[in-house]
């Protein structure tokens, strides 16, 4: 008897040793796969996928895993590249160490900008997220009643989606960071009006602590009866129609379209691109000025403005804009091709966003 329980415990000793030596083995998927854990999976489901997929060698490791490290397990797609024991294995899942994607959006993008990085990302065709943002308006509704799209509540910033994330869950998810981001600025609703003049201030300058300045010229001009003639809501508006050429043309400020402010007065019917949090605080807190006009800033890179209180001396900085800018192209030498390409990506960084600024605010 004392022999058969000799031989039971080292029996039992011997399996605790092989079940601990698996427990510290780590074992190399054959090349990169994904396992996807559904909510509501159980251990024994889970396992069972882990060992089809060859992250594990077996599923009853990852079952003493549980017995050992208990916690709770998180659904979600967990990528695998490299050896990992049992225990890693769990220890992944029980911190919902899923597998994302980042993506960045810039602050004055707008829906088509967005949908085109969604679609270089390989997340969703961009014709997808055009259709969410056009279909998913009631989720702003408290926000925006009269809202179209989504345009304006897409808040830019990065986000790690996974990789099978839907167009509508990505917009809800812009969606709840707008309302985030809103919230620590004491934007309340309704915030139609504001996004819209948001909007266009994005557009219209890239440098921040300008954006009071030009939100002022805006309220003056809207105060006063004043079109904003803002070529941002131009463009807009032929991106609608499917008539923008990249540059804006003379002809373009008189197409008929709800969005060009040269030929109609007020705010357009809705805003034109996705505004950041500071160009949101400036249309929240205009600076205090009697500026009616601003223009580019003579042969400056960086984006700044002239900003005038009349016409006379707006078409003073503008004259000025327009001699400084000949001269320049005039005294440009010939360039060596590499310089030359990053002159031509550098312009046209600013091309989309400012390529309006020759004439600004009339």
């Amino acid at each position: 008897m004392r022999k058969i329980l000799t031989l039971f415990l080292l029996a039992l000793v011997v399996l605790a040793g092989l079940g601990w030596g698996l427990m510290q083995t780590p074992l190399t998927p054959p090349s990169e796969c994904f396992v996807e854990i559904e909510t509501g999976s159980s251990t024994l489901l889970i396992a069972r996928q882990l060992e089809e997929a060859s992250v594990l060698r077996t599923r009853y490791a990852f079952v003493v895993a549980r017995l050992l490290r208990r916690g709770k397990l998180k659904a979600g797609e967990y990528r695998f590249t490299t050896p990992a024991t049992p225990l890693q294995v769990y220890d992944r899942i029980a911190r919902g160490d899923v597998y994302t994607i980042p993506i960045t959006i810039p602050e004055g993008n707008n829906l088509y900008d967005i949908a085109a990085r969604f679609e270089a990302s390989h997340f969703f065709p961009a014709a997808d997220l055009l259709t969410a943002a056009h279909q998913q308006t009631s989720i702003i509704s408290d926000l925006d009643p009269h809202a179209t799209s989504l345009e304006g509540y897409l808040f830019p910033d990065t986000y790690l989606f996974p990789r099978h994330i839907t167009a509508e869950q990505a917009v809800r998810a812009m969606v709840r960071r707008f309302r985030q981001a809103a919230k620590t600025i004491g934007l309340a609703a309704p915030t139609r009006s504001t996004v819209v003049i948001a909007s266009l201030i994005e557009r219209e300058t890239p440098i921040a602590s300008e954006r009071p300045l030009v939100a002022s010229v805006f309220q003056n001009r809207l105060a006063r009866g004043m079109p904003l003639m803002s070529d941002p809501t131009v463009i807009y508006g032929l991106e609608l129609a499917g008539k923008w050429r990249g540059e804006i043309y003379a002809s373009d400020l008189d197409y008929d379209s709800p969005y060009n402010t040269y030929r109609h007065t007020g705010l357009p019917p809705g805003p034109v691109s996705n505004p950041g949090l500071s160009s949101l605080k400036a249309a929240m807190h205009p600076a205090q000025s009697d500026y009616l006009y601003f223009v580019a800033e003579t042969a400056d890179p960086f984006g700044h403005s002239r900003f005038a209180a009349t016409l006379e001396e707006h078409n003073r900085n503008v004259v000025s804009y327009r001699k400084a800018e000949k001269a320049e192209m005039q005294s440009e030498a010939p360039l060596p091709v590499v310089k030359k390409k990053a002159k031509k990506q550098a312009r046209a960084i600013h091309k989309r966003p400012a390529s309006h600024r020759k004439r600004a605010v009339h």
